[in-house]
């Protein structure tokens, strides 16, 4: 009797241990699964999320397309562009394209509210064109060019902002303009318009040169056919007169006709 229970026994008990050991290599993978999903979550592992261009968004508008990503917006740095609105977004770290993990925070640079302040430069004195190079260093710009009578042509004599004279040194915003009073180098000496009927245009010019003038525009008739300089000069503005003066650097307008013609015309006016 207790032969054929062993007998029986035997194969059952064999049956029972191979169904033990498959349960607990089941449950032993299943633990192994369970915690690499685990970690795969806990890590984010491969989870790799494209960072949206913002440039040109306004903050909220960052922030809100950066949660539909998952990341999230910080604000960095302001600096300040003209003609931007405030708290636009101007740079970003990391760059567009970027990848990086679920709730990365992105770092912003935004365009600030007020422009920052800069000491206005001494311009006096200075060329124009080197006045806007050095304004532009500055991050100002120049404003309305206002000429007056100054031998030192094209110089600076004087700053404006508002109307109102500025001295080097004052903090005025990044971006403003500056007036500049230039010399319009004439000056305010006078003299007497020299008379230039009858003179070729070489001479004529020559006078207007030994005077402190420029000779202006030259008009020149259908009779001059070969050089300019010999055409003789027949009429001038402003004309010569006693009391006829200008200011020293302006120009003396002629109207000139061939040797010839201007000859034949003095015969014509004789009695």
């Amino acid at each position: 009797m207790v032969r054929a229970q062993r007998v029986l026994s035997g194969p059952a008990g064999l049956r029972k241990g191979l169904l033990h050991l498959i349960l607990a290599g089941g449950f032993y993978l299943l633990f192994l699964g369970a915690f690499a999903l685990l970690i795969r979550w806990y890590t984010h592992h491969g989870e790799q999320i494209a960072v949206p261009d913002l440039k040109g968004l306004d903050y909220a508008g960052a922030a809100k397309l950066l949660r539909t990503h998952h990341l999230q917006a910080v604000i960095a740095d302001s600096s300040y562009q003209e003609g931007v609105n405030p708290l636009v977004v101007l740079d970003q770290v990391p760059g567009p394209g970027s990848f990086v993990k679920k709730d990365r925070k992105i770092y912003l640079t935004v365009n600030s509210r007020v422009p920052p302040q800069v000491a206005l430069p001494d311009l006096r004195d200075v060329s124009l064109k080197q006045a806007a190079a050095m304004l532009n260093s500055y991050g100002l710009k120049p404003g309305q060019l206002i000429y007056k009578p100054d031998l030192a042509k094209d110089v600076v004599l004087e700053m404006r902002m508002g109307g109102k004279a500025v001295a080097p040194g004052m903090m005025v915003s990044k971006g403003s303009r500056v007036d500049l009073v230039l010399g319009d180098g004439l000056g305010t000496t006078e003299v007497p318009v020299p008379d230039l009927i009858g003179l070729s245009l070489r001479e004529a010019r020559f006078v207007l040169d030994g005077s402190g003038l420029q000779l202006g525009a030259v008009v020149v008739d259908a009779s001059v056919v070969r050089d300019t300089l010999d055409a003789i000069v027949y009429r001038q503005l402003p004309a010569a007169a006693p009391d006829q003066m200008m200011h020293l650097g302006e120009g003396v307008d002629v109207f000139v006709t061939s040797p010839l013609n201007y000859e034949g015309n003095d015969e014509e006016e004789q009695p």
